[in-house]
């Protein structure tokens, strides 16, 4: 019996810093690990929006690929990276417990983000974009990509004021301290899986690898609260480039989900929250997402998606 799990990542230091994570919870079950980086197109492509690279697959489907040939057991993810549609071989197989899930401000110097001055505020997710363009019209919001220490360069070279990023990589990446303003999920509801770690395998993946990572790696509570979130994102049928947020938590026993859409101009925003059972995750994230479309979310993603191809 071949006792090592081979992990597919990014080569980037927070990916490697996740995949690094899995194996430490691998660790105690006796199994052994070996990390397998691999260059994405998200990583290669640094001078062009995620939207207009193609959203889908733009940070997983090279690691996908060795996935489908065999060449790794499993893909580890930031969750929130993940398409909403899976090839029809592979499974998420399981979710590390959740860092915090706010989006955070970080600069190295003081900010205030309510002030009348423009500020010039670093980020390339059309997310936070709009609801920066929504929450403060006084903010300049300027295009940077990379990984977090390309993007902290860029913040030291003056091209930016401050960055708007998740507070899970800044932490994990021990960047706490450049921290000005964590933002209440109230305003910033976060992107769906945010805050998570996901594994992804292939279906037919050996039995004995699965249980190991179902038992040793998968954190129910988080796993069911982003499976309810990503049923959300796959009936509203959106991408990374897909201004949509959905956040759910556990309410005493209840899974409360919070999710919508924003337009691109952060001129509407369509919020829904409801609440189920357990065992209705998957149900939730559709009737969530339907609810959305129904209320206007249909047009504001067909203005969207009219914008993106015209950019």
């Amino acid at each position: 019996m071949n006792k090592t799990i081979r992990i597919g990542t990014r080569g980037s230091k927070l990916a490697l810093w996740q995949a690094e994570h899995i194996a430490s919870l691998i660790r105690p079950s006796g199994y052994g690990t070996e990390i397998v980086p691999i260059e994405t197109r998200g990583d290669k492509i640094l001078d062009v929006s995620i939207a207009k690279i193609g959203s889908k697959g733009v940070f997983t489907e090279e690691i996908e690929a060795k996935l489908l040939d065999g060449s790794i057991d499993i893909a580890v993810h930031s969750a929130k990276d993940l398409s909403s549609e899976l090839p029809d071989e592979l499974e998420l197989i399981a979710f590390t417990e959740r860092e915090a899930v706010n989006d955070v401000l970080i600069s190295n110097r003081p900010i205030d983000i309510t002030n009348g001055s423009t500020l010039r505020i670093g980020t390339s997710a059309t997310r936070r974009v709009a609801f920066l363009k929504h929450f403060y019209p006084n903010v300049q919001a300027v295009s940077i990509r990379g990984n977090l220490q390309t993007r902290f360069a860029k913040l030291e070279a003056g091209e930016c004021d401050a960055l708007l990023l998740a507070y899970a990589g800044v932490h994990r990446m021990g960047f706490d301290n450049y921290i000005v303003e964590k933002i209440p999920t109230s305003y910033f509801v976060p992107a769906v899986g945010q805050g998570c770690i996901a594994v992804e395998c292939h279906k037919k993946l050996a039995f004995d690898k699965k249980e190991i990572l179902e038992r040793w790696v998968n954190h129910p509570a988080t796993a069911v609260c982003v499976r309810a979130e990503r049923a959300f994102l796959k009936t509203l049928h959106g991408g990374c480039s897909i201004p949509a947020f959905g956040y759910a938590h556990f309410e005493g026993d209840l899974i409360s989900l919070k999710a919508g859409l924003i337009s691109l101009d952060g001129q509407r925003v369509i919020k829904v929250k409801r609440s189920a059972a357990t065992e209705e995750a998957k149900e939730l994230g559709e009737l969530v997402a339907n609810e959305v479309l129904t209320i206007g979310g249909e047009q504001i993603l067909k203005e969207i998606r009219q914008q993106l191809n015209n950019a």
